[in-house]
Formats: structure tokens, C-alpha cells, sequence
């Protein structure tokens, strides 16, 4: 069996699951890289995005900070509810990186050789950079591919009345935004207590099972991407302020 390199910025979400792969992956070692910056994300949004969209999502994620107290016993029943741990382990080796998209982090994999590298919570991976890795590169994504790609998966499912597709994917990764082959997805029910502060934590407390036979398939060279739905493929963002209030304050949904 090879070894296993997990890419992150941290946190405890990717904790969960780098925590449920060490217990099946004898070679484990976490890349961590540096978050982007509040003017980098800016800069990027404006340009996909327009200045009016930009601000209003980061308006929004500023915003909806005051709310993280409010979720935290909500995140302790979903972590009990599971079984997971969000903790770091000290034991784990960890390397830490300025950006997966430099010459660092190309030599790095280099010298690692990794049979399999798992993205969770990090940048998205240049062209040039994933032709670099010479090996299976899975993400774990927080959302239903290919209907919900991209950023608060499943809050865009329940605000779309798809809650039958509140859920997580792993997926082989390309050069598109998680458009790659799906290896497996889970679904479940988000509680009435549930907001876009836990939806991410309920989805990757929920993703650990898939994560670890996704890894395990890719170690065995056993990856075999599913045939998914035809509906239509789309790539959702932050929501803006005023359409997050809106939508919290007439559907209760936040």
C-alpha cells in the first residue's frame, strides 16, 4: 500500500476526515498550504463575478460569522452524532506550504511519490500543477455533483427545494471546478437546527465512509467513476447578503 497525502488548509472539517483516513491508511501525510487572502479572493470574485456579486458574497461571509456561536451546539451533536473527531493528531507528519499552486509544492510531490493525493479545503489545482502530480488526485466536495459544484453545496440544494440532493461527492479531479469522474456520493437530511455554518461539518461528518473506500479503491488502481445524472451541471457560489437575509428571513433557510 502507498502512501496517501492529504492537501488542506485545516481546520476541523478536513480533520474529520484526515482522522477517519489514518485509521485505514498506514502511510498518511497532510500538506497543509496558506489560506488565500481576503484581496485575493476579492480580486478573483470581481473578475468572475462583477464588483456588485463580489462584495455581497464576502458581505456574507463576513456577516454571517456573528452566527458560528450560535451553531456550536449543533456541531457537537453532529459530531457525536457520527462518531467523528475533529481534532488534529500530533502524531500525523505534516508539511506546511505557502500555495499548492507553486514550485514548492511540485518538488514536494516529487520527492513524497504518493500513490494517491487527497484534496479536501485547498485551493483549486492549476492545469499545470495537476499534469505535475503522477498519480489519482480524489476531492472530497461538500455538495452533489455535477447539480451543486462549487461553493455551500448544500445550502443551493435546499434553497433550490432539492433536498434530496443535500449531500457530499468524491471525485477524480481535472482542469474544471469539481467536474471530474464521481466516485461516490452520500446523502442525508439536514435537521431544522442546520445552517450554512454546519451544513459543511454535517456533509463531511456523513462523507467519511465514502472518503475512505474512494482512497482505498485508488490505492488497489480500482477507481471506477459512476455514471450520474443527466440533469444539469452547474457551478454555485457564496450567496450575496441581501439573497442570504432574503432567503433566511421568508424560508428559513440560513
Amino acid at each position: 500500500m502507498g502512501r496517501v497525502v492529504v492537501l488542506t488548509q485545516g481546520g476541523p472539517n478536513p480533520e474529520i476526515l484526515v482522522n477517519a483516513l489514518k485509521r485505514r491508511v498506514p502511510d498518511l501525510l497532510v500538506v497543509e498550504e496558506k489560506p488565500e487572502s481576503k484581496k485575493a479572493m476579492l480580486r478573483q470574485k470581481v473578475r468572475r463575478l462583477g464588483w456588485v456579486t463580489a462584495f455581497g458574497q464576502m458581505a456574507t461571509m463576513a456577516v454571517s460569522k456573528f452566527g458560528k456561536p450560535l451553531a456550536r451546539r449543533r456541531a457537537s451533536e453532529i459530531v457525536r452524532q457520527f462518531g467523528v473527531d475533529v481534532r488534529p493528531d500530533p502524531a500525523l507528519p505534516r508539511i506546511s506550504i505557502d500555495s499548492a499552486n507553486s514550485a514548492e509544492f511540485v518538488r514536494l510531490v516529487g520527492e513524497l511519490k504518493p500513490a494517491v493525493l487527497f484534496l479536501v479545503s485547498c485551493r483549486i489545482l492549476r492545469p499545470e500543477t495537476l499534469r505535475a502530480v503522477p498519480c489519482p488526485v480524489l476531492n472530497f466536495h461538500a455538495g452533489i455533483n455535477p447539480q451543486y459544484r462549487g461553493q455551500q453545496g448544500g445550502y443551493w440544494a435546499r434553497v433550490m427545494g432539492d433536498e434530496a440532493n443535500f449531500g457530499a461527492t468524491v471525485h477524480l479531479v481535472d482542469a474544471g471546478v469539481d467536474t471530474g469522474g464521481v466516485i461516490g456520493q452520500v446523502r442525508v437530511t439536514p435537521s431544522r437546527k442546520d445552517t450554512m455554518h454546519t451544513y459543511p461539518l454535517l456533509l463531511t461528518a456523513a462523507g467519511t465512509d465514502i472518503a475512505a473506500r474512494a482512497v482505498a479503491d485508488a490505492l488497489a488502481g480500482a477507481v471506477r467513476p459512476q455514471e450520474t445524472t443527466t440533469e444539469p451541471s452547474r457551478q454555485w457560489y457564496h450567496p450575496t447578503l441581501w439573497r442570504w437575509l432574503w432567503t433566511g428571513m421568508t424560508r428559513g433557510i440560513w
